[in-house]
Order: C-alpha cells, then sequence, then structure tokens
C-alpha cells in the first residue's frame, strides 16, 4: 500500500511540473529544409537606437554565457554541432524583459451567518444557517515583469532570417533565472523538430 501511495505522489508531482513548462512559439521559412542543418554559429545581436542607429545588445555578461551554454548544450543534444567556419546557419538570441499590467479577477463570497430565532410554540431558540453566497468578482490590476526569449537562425549563406522561436514567461528580477533560462530554451528547442 505505501508503495502504491509513493508511486502516486511520483506521477501526481511529474505531471504538476510537467505542466509548469513554458509555451514557445515559432515562425519560420518554409522554403528552408531545417532538418539538413547540423552546424552552427553564434553571431552578436544588435538592437536599433533612438536615432536609428545599431548598437550591441546591453546584456549582463553572466546571463549571456548561461544563456548560450544552455542552447548549446540542448542543440548538441539533437545532435547539431558549433562550427567556426562554414556554419549551415547563424544564431542570435534577444532577451526582453517588460513590466506588463495584468487585470485579474479574483471571486468574492460573503462570511456564512447564523441567526437565531425564537419560536412561540416550542418555546425554543431555533438557528438558521446561512451559507456564504457568490456576491461578484474583485477586479484588481498587477504589474508583473514578463521575460521574453527570442533564438534567431539565420541562413550563413543569404543572412536572412530562417527560423525564430520565442517563448514568455514571468521573471521575478530584472534578469531571468538559470531555472527560466533552461526552461524557456527547452521549449524553443523542441520546436525545431516540428
Amino acid at each position: 500500500m505505501k508503495k502504491m501511495q509513493w508511486l502516486l505522489g511520483v506521477v501526481m508531482s511529474v505531471i504538476i511540473l510537467w505542466g509548469c513548462g513554458s509555451v514557445a512559439y515559432v515562425q519560420k521559412d518554409n522554403n528552408f529544409d531545417i532538418s539538413k542543418v547540423r552546424s552552427y554559429a553564434w553571431v552578436d545581436g544588435t538592437q536599433k537606437d533612438k536615432n536609428n542607429t545599431a548598437t550591441k545588445t546591453k546584456i549582463n555578461d553572466l546571463t549571456d554565457r548561461k544563456i548560450r551554454q544552455s542552447i548549446d548544450k540542448n542543440l548538441q543534444a539533437s545532435g547539431w554541432k558549433e562550427v567556426t567556419d562554414n556554419p549551415d546557419v547563424l544564431l542570435v538570441y534577444d532577451v526582453d524583459v517588460q513590466k506588463e499590467n495584468r487585470n485579474v479577477s479574483n471571486p468574492v463570497y460573503s462570511q456564512p451567518t447564523t441567526r437565531w430565532f425564537y419560536n412561540p410554540y416550542s418555546r425554543r431558540y431555533v438557528s438558521v444557517y446561512y451559507p456564504s453566497e457568490f456576491v461578484g468578482y474583485d477586479n484588481t490590476t498587477q504589474t508583473v515583469k514578463e521575460g521574453t526569449l527570442t533564438l534567431t537562425m539565420l541562413n550563413a549563406d543569404t543572412d536572412k532570417t530562417i527560423w525564430q522561436g520565442w517563448t514568455t514567461s514571468d521573471v521575478n528580477g530584472k534578469n531571468l533565472s538559470d531555472r527560466e533560462i533552461d526552461n524557456n530554451v527547452k521549449a524553443i528547442i523542441k520546436k525545431l523538430d516540428k
């Protein structure tokens, strides 16, 4: 009996953790066959500033290394290889952390009460229980931080985007944690096979 309870606990834990995974989205060029890609190289990302001139993306060096290591590990597990000469595709990633306002609706219920009434026929007090009732919703606005990790693949010969995957999740701080990085990267890389 104890083994059955333990096994049930393990199965439920796996189901709960599996449901906590990130959802990734993909945009791809249907004219390019990604299944033939086996090598890649990294390029530095750029973003435009207010004057419309390209500037290097500012990101924490430690976070940069963690993201690249996670992407490398997941791609290499899929059979890809990082090379310096003649890669099939070029990789670049971007992290965007923004504050978002989210509307939250919580149901509101009244407090259950008990009232006492005097019954003159039985000459006793009788209690009547009134259960809680649904009153409506309490609508509030919360400010949360959402981090979006985007991985872009460029054709090494033409420099055109052939595949782009991204995922968005709530983050606790200014940067993504190691666990958030791994979960988001795994969700994006899984979409390569589809």
